[in-house]
């Protein structure tokens, strides 16, 4: 199993075309950059257990 080429690539965005429709397409691709965003987000804000452990140590 090699790269891909132009032509399996084409193939899958027909399929995909023909599955999904072309008004459903950008929904799908909204709610995909969403999800990724809200995940970026929740990976920047929770920090490691050491992290959290200096930051308190520093403040007193």
């Amino acid at each position: 199993m090699g790269r891909f080429g132009v032509t399996e690539i084409l193939v899958i965005l027909a399929v995909v075309l023909l599955l999904f429709g072309g008004k459903k397409i950008p929904e799908l691709m909204k709610g995909l950059g969403s999800g990724i965003k809200e995940f970026k987000n929740a990976a920047k804000e929770e920090q490691p257990a050491d992290k959290k452990d200096e930051n308190k140590s520093e403040e007193k």
